[in-house]
């Protein structure tokens, strides 16, 4: 079982985690405008790189999301970022 480190928590098994997205996939806009092709490539098409990533994950347990860097091939996890905002 690997370990992940939530920001707000601390160390945690990796069950309690699930990926949320890449980190700084921009999303089409305007909203309104983006054809059903555009959104369904948004929400399913993945990178996915072999190598190191980017990525939001939220914790389960607390609910707050995060972005992990971490190498998909190795599995060390780098640094572990608090996306702050909801009570700066």
């Amino acid at each position: 079982m690997q370990i992940f480190t939530c920001p707000f928590c601390g160390p945690r098994e990796e069950t309690e985690f699930h990926f949320a997205a890449e980190a700084c996939k921009h999303r089409p806009e305007p909203a309104e405008e983006v054809s059903d092709a555009d959104w369904s490539d948004y929400l399913y098409l993945n990178d996915a790189p072999k190598g190191v990533a980017r990525e939001v994950w939220v914790h389960a347990t607390c609910g707050e999301f995060f972005v992990m860097t971490r190498d998909t091939v190795t599995r060390e996890i780098t640094d572990v970022t608090a996306l702050l905002g909801r009570d700066e």
